[in-house]
């Protein structure tokens, strides 16, 4: 049956070649605007109920065999169709100017006769294939058009089967052992680029060392030494860190630490003590307001048993409230532990560079020693 398909498929094929080349028969006056037809997107099921469409035709123009059931125009459009490929999905274009000319010839109930030519009594082996009756023609249309039809049917149907896969795959993925499943960060993309990298980079090394032995024992040394010396760097780093506290064990302040009493309330009983004429005390609540407000920064750790001059030492020499904190700290120094007498202008100074050292910037004042 699929030979004999073949076969009436082939035959169609060079019979309508044969129509477009002859100058004398009806077929080459087919409709320019019918050969020309825009083709239209359509889905695969209008594609599918399309070929039933023309299945239905060239059966009522096989019985008819007239103007009115064998019009052209009854084909309508060629079809852009999008089906799945793979992956992705595809438009492919199916033309139907075979049918039209097929109908147009139609039309004449009579068959071609054979050609004069060819004498009364022509030799066996001059004679060629018969050429199919238009009739047979119809038939092989008719198949061909069953045939697509099947095809069109077996391509939805596997569309629905991907469909149904990703909706399993989507039902899968959803469930409790997939629900902490998250996407490669940014991070792990950099960290497999990094060890591709180191991969290659050994590779190459071992590559090398079967032509130059010392080279390749230079990199793979060279490349030991630079990791020892990065991971001597980075301990050296965290022991200082370490030693110094920079990270607060608790969130909570050590008792007894400026920043357990509100840096306001210091620069409140400041401000009180200048009222009073108690120009130390209030050098020593400005002083220790400050402190206050850069532990509440979490600048360091809070502590009470740190002394002025440590924690001038945790504030490093590129910040720029160092310079006014070191004034700061020599004027409370030496008013408070030092004993000196202090008056309206060294508060007033002291006050000044309070303010700047709270808000982050460089002092304009500074203080002798």
């Amino acid at each position: 049956m699929a030979g004999r398909f073949q076969f009436a498929v082939a035959v169609l094929a060079v019979v309508l070649a044969a129509v477009h080349a002859r100058s004398d028969t009806p077929l080459a006056a087919a409709p320019a605007a019918q050969a020309a037809s825009q083709p239209r997107a359509s889905s695969l099921d209008e594609y599918r109920a399309h070929l039933a469409h023309l299945a239905a035709l060239v059966e009522v123009c096989a019985k008819g065999r007239d103007t009115k059931t064998c019009d052209p125009g009854l084909v309508g459009q060629d079809d852009r169709v999008l089906v799945e490929a793979g992956a992705g999905s595809e438009q492919r274009l199916v033309r139907y100017g075979w049918l039209r000319v097929l109908l147009q010839r139609a039309q004449e109930k009579g068959e071609p006769k054979p050609s004069a030519a060819a004498g009364a009594n022509p030799k066996k082996e001059d004679v060629g294939p018969a050429e199919p009756t238009t009739g047979g023609l119809l038939e092989a249309a008719k198949a061909r058009l069953a045939a697509d039809l099947a095809q069109a049917g077996s391509m939805a149907a596997a569309a629905r089967v991907h469909g149904e896969e990703r909706d399993v795959m989507r039902q899968v993925l959803a469930g409790r052992d997939f629900r902490n499943l998250e996407a490669p960060t940014a991070r792990d993309a950099a960290l497999e680029r990094l060890g591709n990298w180191l991969n290659r980079m050994f590779e190459g090394a071992a590559k090398l060392r079967l032509r130059s032995a010392w080279i390749g024992r230079l990199i793979v040394w060279g490349f030991i030494l630079a990791v020892c010396v990065a991971l001597a760097w980075g301990l050296i780093r965290l022991e200082r860190r370490w030693r110094i506290r920079l990270v607060p064990a608790s969130d909570i302040p050590a008792a007894g630490a400026p920043s357990i009493r509100d840096w306001q309330l210091w620069l409140a009983d400041a401000r009180k003590a200048a009222a009073a004429g108690q120009w130390r005390e209030a050098i020593h609540c400005v002083y220790w307001g400050s402190i206050s407000r850069l532990e509440s920064r979490r600048l360091w750790p809070a502590d009470r048993a740190r002394t002025p001059r440590e924690y001038l030492a945790l504030v490093g020499a590129a910040d720029p409230r160092s310079a006014g904190l070191a004034a700061l700290t020599r004027s409370f120094e030496r008013t408070w532990y030092g004993g000196l007498p202090a008056s309206e202008s060294d508060y007033r100074a002291a006050e000044a560079m309070a303010a700047a050292v709270m808000a982050g910037r460089a002092s304009s004042i500074g203080g002798g020693n």
